[in-house]
């Protein structure tokens, strides 16, 4: 689409509006680099390495090595060696991949602008920004770069993010003053729109230089600062009871070298020392699912969050409804007709009482929609043909759905195409619409040289004798019109005009003595999903609640048809002015909210939250951006929502749909989930272990296993198939049960007892196959060690919550491999040698698989427990609920 701007003073063409050619642009941003306020340096791999060896448990694994060495025991120094290097070589690939996920996810939230090249208007991303672009700036944009104001209209910028200061402030081309030319980057605009030239970008930036003052190492999401407090404490308990299993082995007579190296493998395989990686990455995967589902996370703290939500607190237009609005009723003061069509097509007619409109009844439908049109800065995008890949197969929006359906009913009536109507009475001023005076003017030539002035905005703000010269019985019938029109959850605007001989020094000053044109009554219907994507949040434990600036009819009208109140409720719907009142005593008890600002937005979600709920909550506009930021969980809408929103939100639904929002806490939960079955699976091990070493000289196994064997376990156990474990599928019924307490304890609800119950029944298989082959002659030790291990296995296929599903399979083939090496460490001459195990014959064998028999029963068995527990806690809050 071209741009015929022209120089508001002159009127002629500007060129320095026409922006950069494209291959200029790109010579630009080769040679002053991407438009990134701080670019983040990639960690080398050496470092990778340092950092995983700097570990203090694999500080202790090396200097096992060396002892070991030194006492020439060289079959357990290569074992744990080979530890080392496996631990070392996982848990930097892990760390690679998580960093490969995470850029990607910023790669995909990474904020856009538009500009204009070659005299078109298009969108880049803000990276792509060179000195030299011309911006294009409206309300909610965030600047992109520091620049300088070639042409503005009525353009507010809060710049508050730099300066400090928080009142917004006016920017003008023409203003005396020269810094209020200059524009910043990481400021917002409020207001208003203008046409800027970039003058500095990145590290050149205002936003740059303060960002090179910026810490900007990530921190820990709060899950994992939980997780590695337990390690230390696992770590401290662990270390102690290994001096134990060191100080018992020196009283039976062991040699305190051995001890010393048993010990130090026992403490590194019961301590699950890779987790932080594991959850790192578990994170990360979790948030590109979640990007596959339309759900972009910005924060990786979001992953976990998700899982916990308890409130959703979500706007209605293009959330709830389709955010495609249609004007289906038209009321002027001759009378009233309806108009036929859906969506944006501008195809229908013009009906009264069910039949074609005559030519007379349409002609003040014409009038009050030229109007509309003129007053409007949006625009109707056809289909794509055919051939193009990708695009949108409707007719589409071009700015605010409201004002694009005004377009479509203008077409509908006959009115003349908008770029002809523009050309016909070109607008020469303009006053923004905005939340506090609810109404947008506009100022056009006429073509006899007069000015004619068009305004639209809410009835309240409109149908008022300040602004309308009109008998006050007209008045009257419009505003019982307007809120029967609201009453039938219409969104209704009211339109007026009048032509003038001389131009007011203020477009406000405009804004009297105007003639009413009528009543336009748009229709924003539910989208099909609505009504059972809150049926699914109340499933889940979600109480769902409306909170919309539109009309509290309008707002009940919808609360009713997607089922979020019944027509039963009474007094379910509170104004704004109730709230600024303080009529109302308690927030969390009210499920819709109507003609509520901003700062009762934050009071909303700071209510919940004083409750102690998690809330997550919806927004688009820039008035949404402080309830995003106080939130929980902030989403914005990526189609329709502003850079503000986006920006402020911790997740953003590039399909606008509020069922992704349902599909990302389902993945939220999942990911905390498979992160407490690694926990599980890999302390139980790790304590059955301890417990082995522990109790088997009492019963007469001198030393249970050596070091290497140990070891061994721990390398088959924590190494692949514990990685397989945190891609497992959401479990089922995990919509059906009620959000964990955000202060519970990653091992709460159950699962330390979980925990001790599968380290009993792991420790007592193992031992009880050891003593019956100590009974009949066989090799205990290698029984032993084989039992331990096929244990674990079984635990981990135990611990499925699908069974038999054929998503994860790599979990299955981790196990059948890591048993494939068990296998191997008894068969296989070198690794017999370094483990000092032995060959056993089928009943030996069959005595200790049985170990993976008695895992995986005492896992399933546990996991019922667990599901009988979770069952009464869901029935118990949703009768509190």
């Amino acid at each position: 689409m071209r741009s015929g701007r022209t120089d508001a003073v002159t009127g002629m063409p500007d060129e320095r509006l026409q922006g950069l050619a494209e291959d200029q642009a790109v010579r630009l941003l080769a040679a002053h680099g991407p438009n990134v306020v701080t670019a983040q340096r990639p960690v080398p791999l050496r470092a990778r390495v340092l950092a995983q060896l700097r570990d203090p448990l694999i500080m202790v694994l090396l200097g096992a090595v060396v002892l070991t060495v030194v006492i020439g025991d060289y079959a357990d120094s290569a074992v744990i060696a080979l530890v080392v290097l496996v631990n070392t070589t996982v848990g930097v690939v892990q760390e690679v991949r998580a960093d490969h996920a995470v850029a990607a996810l910023s790669a995909m939230s990474a904020p856009t602008a538009r500009v204009r090249r070659g005299g078109a208007d298009k969108e880049v991303p803000s990276s792509d920004i060179v000195p030299g672009d011309v911006l294009v700036l409206g309300e909610g944009d965030i600047v992109p770069a520091d620049a300088r104001l070639v042409d503005a209209a009525a353009l507010l910028v809060d710049e508050s993010m730099l300066t400090g200061e928080s009142v917004p402030v006016d920017k003008s081309p023409r203003s005396e003053r020269p810094d209020d030319a200059v524009l910043r980057a990481g400021t917002v605009v409020v207001r208003g729109r203008g046409t800027a030239t970039v003058t500095a970008t990145g590290a050149d930036s205002a936003l740059g230089r303060v960002a090179r003052m910026l810490d900007t190492r990530a921190e820990p999401t709060p899950l994992q600062q939980r997780l590695a407090a337990l390690g230390r404490v696992l770590a401290v308990v662990t270390l102690a009871l290994c001096v134990v299993v060191f100080l018992l082995g020196l009283l039976r007579g062991t040699a305190p070298a051995t001890m010393a190296v048993t010990a130090i493998s026992l403490a590194v395989a019961a301590v699950p020392e890779s987790l932080p990686a594991v959850v790192t990455l578990a994170l990360a995967l979790g948030a590109r699912r979640m990007a596959a589902r339309h759900a972009l996370v910005r924060r990786l703290s979001a992953v976990e969050t998700l899982g916990s939500v308890t409130v959703l607190a979500t706007d209605k237009t293009g959330t709830l409804t389709e955010g495609r609005m249609v004007v289906e009723r038209v009321w002027t003061p001759a009378g009233e007709v309806s108009l036929t069509g859906a969506g944006y097509e501008p195809a229908g007619e013009v009906r009264v009482a069910g039949r074609p409109a005559r030519s007379e009844e349409v002609r003040p439908v014409r009038a009050l929609l030229t109007a509309a049109a003129l007053c409007n800065d949006a625009g109707l995008r056809p289909p794509a043909p055919p051939p193009h890949q990708g695009g949108d197969e409707r007719w589409t929006a071009v700015g605010d759905p409201t004002e694009a359906a005004l377009l479509t009913a203008a077409a509908k009536a006959g009115c003349a195409e908008p770029g002809v109507l523009r050309d016909r009475w070109p607008r020469t001023a303009e006053e923004p619409f905005d939340s506090v005076r609810k109404r947008m003017t506009t100022l056009h030539h006429t073509p006899a040289g007069r000015l004619l002035v068009c305004l639209k905005g809410a009835p309240e703000a409109v149908l008022e004798p300040a602004v309308l010269d009109e008998p006050l019985a007209l008045l009257h019938s419009a505003r019982d019109r307007a809120a029967a029109y609201a009453a039938q959850g219409y969104r209704v605007l009211a339109v007026a005009s009048a032509e003038r001989d001389d131009a007011p020094a203020r477009v406000a000053d405009a804004e009297a003595g105007l003639r009413l044109l009528g009543l336009a009554a748009l229709a924003d219907p539910p989208k099909a999903a609505a009504v059972g994507t809150l049926a699914d949040c109340r499933a889940a434990g979600i109480t769902p609640v409306l909170i919309t600036g539109d009309h509290p009819a309008t707002a009940r009208a919808t609360a009713e048809r997607v089922g979020l109140i019944t027509e039963a409720d009474a007094g379910d719907v509170v104004t704004g002015r109730a709230l600024a009142a303080g009529e109302v005593p308690d927030l969390t008890a009210v499920r819709v909210f109507a003609r509520t600002d901003p700062g009762q937005k934050l009071d909303i979600v700071q209510a919940w939250r004083a409750r102690g709920h998690v809330t997550a909550m919806t927004g688009d506009g820039v008035n949404d951006g402080p309830a995003l930021r106080r939130a929980d969980i902030g989403v914005a809408m990526g189609r329709r929502g502003t850079e503000v929103a986006r920006q402020a939100a911790d997740l953003v639904l590039t399909d606008d749909e509020l069922s992704t929002v349902v599909s990302a806490v389902e993945e939220g939960r999942r990911v905390y989930d498979n992160i407490r079955r690694f926990l599980l699976y890999g302390l139980a091990g790790g304590a059955a272990e301890i417990l082995v070493m522990l109790l088997g000289p009492l019963l007469g196994l001198p030393l249970p296993l050596r070091a290497g064997q140990i070891l061994w376990i721990n390398l088959l156990t924590h190494g692949l198939t514990g990685v397989a474990m945190g891609a497992e599928p959401v479990a089922k019924g995990t919509m059906r049960r009620a959000p964990r307490p955000p202060g519970q304890h990653v091992l709460g609800d159950g699962l330390w007892q979980r925990l001790l119950f599968l380290a009993t029944v792991v420790t007592a298989g193992s031992l009880t196959a050891a003593l019956v082959a100590r009974g009949a002659g066989a090799p205990w030790q290698t029984v032993l060690f084989l039992a331990l291990l096929m244990a674990q296995l079984g635990v981990v296929l135990g611990l499925r919550d699908r069974l038999l599903t054929r998503e994860n399979l790599f979990l299955p083939v981790a196990v059948a491999a890591s048993a494939g090496l068990a296998a191997a460490a008894l068969y296989l001459p070198a690794l017999r040698t370094l483990l000092g195990t032995v060959p056993l014959s089928p009943p030996e064998a069959a005595l200790a698989l049985a170990g993976a028999g008695l895992g995986f029963l005492a896992a399933r068995l546990s996991g019922r427990w667990r599901v009988a527990d979770g069952a009464r806690e869901h029935r118990r809050t949703t009768a509190g609920t």
